[in-house]
């Protein structure tokens, strides 16, 4: 229990304590008035204040060492996406320049039969370059399920389709030109 003197002190001990805490609250007004003044006169915006906290945020981030090795990391696997694509591509422009200087003037259709053109050498090393450039990219982008079918079953489909449409009224080129288009 408190003495009603002890009270008393206390009373008074309180409003001192609010009465300065009012003063602090009216001296941190006046110095936050200031300093926006000041930030005005010297062209400093809340805009730019957040620009250059979160350019310094960013910069710090990018300083740390997960940030850089993982920039390390998605760089590499980018390089190494690239060249894989365009070794692809090279692959596929060459082969397809090798059955243009074998079959000129002439269509596909007439001059090689769909299981013949399967059976030569050139569509089997196309063939293997393209299945082992697939591995390599399914191998190195994550993992090896086979979820698309094998290149056998890729090329059988489309053969398929092919022969449905052709049965079905599609008329198929009869010159290089023709192809080219």
């Amino acid at each position: 229990m408190i003495s009603e003197e002890e009270k008393e002190e206390l009373k008074t001990e309180l409003a001192k304590l609010e009465d300065e805490i009012s003063t602090l609250r009216q001296v941190l007004a006046a110095k936050e008035k200031h300093l926006v003044e000041i930030k005005q006169k010297l062209g400093i915006s809340l805009m730019n204040e957040l620009k250059q906290n979160f350019s310094k945020s960013w910069h710090d981030m990018q300083t740390t060492s997960a940030y850089k090795k993982t920039h390390e990391t998605l760089s590499h696997a980018g390089q190494k996406a690239t060249a894989a694509i365009s070794n692809v591509g090279t692959a596929i422009s060459k082969k397809f320049g090798d059955m243009r200087s074998h079959s000129i003037s002439y269509s596909i259709r007439h001059s090689i039969s769909m299981p013949a053109m399967r059976n030569s050498p050139t569509f089997k090393s196309f063939e293997e370059k393209v299945e082992t450039t697939v591995t390599s990219l399914k191998t190195k982008v994550g993992g090896t399920s086979h979820t698309g079918g094998s290149f056998e079953e890729v090329l059988s489909s489309t053969a398929h389709a092919s022969a449905q449409s052709s049965l079905a009224g599609t008329r198929l080129p009869e010159s290089e030109e023709e192809l080219q288009c």
